[in-house]
């Protein structure tokens, strides 16, 4: 604005004239000169005014450009919208984030920047109370793709309290939701460490355990195992001494006294008594022997076994004298060869065929499928019950040391962990799952080593018997 001196355009008038002048023209004078001051007075006012408006308008820019570079600094974004939901302003982040600029965005229903089950959500919380959000978790549709925001809101109100629109203020919440993963993340694996390292501690202290137990049960197995050798020896001398006396025309008194004793059954029943008893001990003998390994952490020589004929004698073992009548199905070759160890095989079929029994002791009708066949260069064994299955929370804690759903007193919790390490020690791997027709099936993948006289044709066995029949 340009200043002027009222000063220099109207001069007073000399002391001297006023002295010259009549009354009237002396009072008009004096008049004309207050008028003059008066104007002077107003006019340093606007002025003053003037100085005044201009500083408020240079504090009201720096103010604008202040609040200005706030809203493009922040990293939030900022929706500035009426009572009735229409966009009145927004910050460069929601611009950035949508890639519209505000005179588009400006006059839009904000709920419309948000996808539909977002929208949902704003309407039923507007419905309660207006603008009111609270780390509301909703889905903007940005340029990128539908993103996470943790969006708070409030209530614009004039100063009678009445209802003018609202601010809602929005925080990307991707890179904070994938850094809890993260956490989350490592927090599982250093739990899984502390477990691994505890169980590690089971197991060391259960390897000193049963290197004791082994070196006590050694020596009694021992004696046993040397009886059973005699005794077959003793048997054999018995049976010819016997036959010999019964070629001979024995008295009436021997006759019956053989018919009640049941000597001729008894000879035949012996020798298989006396194998059965042999191969029990030898069982025996290999879980020491397994024992005694397993301590130690020392690998046993491979041989080559019948896989077929180990899971026959495994299955008889546990089966024979079950408490439940079993219903067995077998679907096997009639030889299948490999490299490995067959007590510890046999220890693995004997704990999943023992569960499977367990698992059974509610059902009505039990059944229990085994299968047995080759698949490129590995053997695939796989076991099914009809039970209730395996919950799916305990898929993933099966094979770990001391887990365990049956009660306490019935279960160690180390069965399938040990059986898990004695697969993994063939080359092979355990695995468990839910069949799809219900009950659970355990599968065992083993190295196939082929030989000359294995045939993959060979007539499988089919026929499904109870579980005292002969195998």
């Amino acid at each position: 604005m340009t200043r002027h001196n009222l000063h220099s355009r109207t001069p007073s008038p000399p002391s001297q004239a006023l002295d010259g002048l009549s009354s009237a023209d002396a009072a008009t004078e004096a008049a004309w000169v207050d008028v003059v001051h008066q104007m002077e007075e107003v006019y340093s006012d606007l002025i003053k005014y003037q100085v005044e408006i201009e500083q408020k308008n240079q504090e009201l820019e720096q103010a604008q450009q202040f609040i200005a570079s706030v809203l493009t600094s922040m990293t939030d974004i900022l929706i500035v919208c009426d009572q009735h939901g229409q966009i009145q302003q927004v910050n460069r982040s929601l611009e950035q984030l949508t890639g519209k600029p505000e005179s588009r965005l400006i006059g839009q229903s904000m709920v419309e920047l948000f996808n539909s089950a977002s929208q949902q959500l704003i309407h039923q919380q507007q419905i309660r109370t207006p603008f009111a959000f609270e780390d509301c978790e909703v889905m903007l549709l940005s340029s990128q793709g539908e993103m996470p925001l943790a969006m708070n809101g409030s209530a614009r109100r004039d100063s009678r309290g009445r209802l003018l629109g609202g601010v809602l203020m929005g925080r990307p919440i991707g890179e904070l939701r994938r850094a809890y993963d993260e956490l989350n993340r490592s927090h599982r694996q250093l739990k899984q460490a502390q477990q691994q390292l505890i169980d590690s501690e089971k197991m060391a202290s259960l390897g000193r355990l049963v290197a004791g137990v082994a070196h006590e049960l050694n020596n009694p197995i021992s004696f046993v195992y040397g009886n059973v050798h005699s005794l077959i020896g003793y048997a054999d001398r018995l049976n010819q001494y016997l036959q010999l006396l019964h070629r001979q025309q024995p008295s009436a008194e021997v006759s019956a006294l053989r018919q009640q004793l049941r000597i001729d059954k008894l000879l035949i029943d012996l020798p298989s008594l006396l194998d059965g008893t042999m191969e029990g001990a030898e069982r025996v003998r290999d879980i020491v022997m397994d024992l005694r390994q397993f301590s130690s952490g020392q690998q046993q020589h491979n041989t080559e076994f019948d896989l077929v004929h180990t899971i026959q004698t495994a299955v008889h073992w546990v089966t024979r004298d079950a408490a439940i009548k079993l219903r067995i199905g077998y679907d096997l070759p009639k030889q299948l060869l490999i490299q490995g160890h067959p007590g510890q095989i046999q220890q693995v079929l004997i704990n999943m065929v023992q569960n499977a029994i367990d698992a059974m002791a509610e059902v009505e009708k039990p059944r229990l499928n085994l299968r047995l066949k080759t698949e490129a260069n590995r053997v695939v064994f796989t076991i099914r019950d009809n039970g209730p299955g395996i919950a799916e929370q305990h898929l993933t804690q099966l094979f770990e040391p001391f887990f365990t759903t049956k009660p306490v007193g019935q279960g160690t919790g180390l069965g399938l962990s040990l059986s898990y390490g004695l697969v993994g020690e063939h080359g092979g791997r355990l695995q468990a799952s839910n069949h799809v027709d219900g009950g659970a099936m355990f599968r065992v993948e083993l190295p196939l080593f082929a030989v000359e006289d294995q045939r993959s044709d060979a007539a499988p066995i089919t026929s499904p018997v109870n579980s005292g029949g002969q195998l």
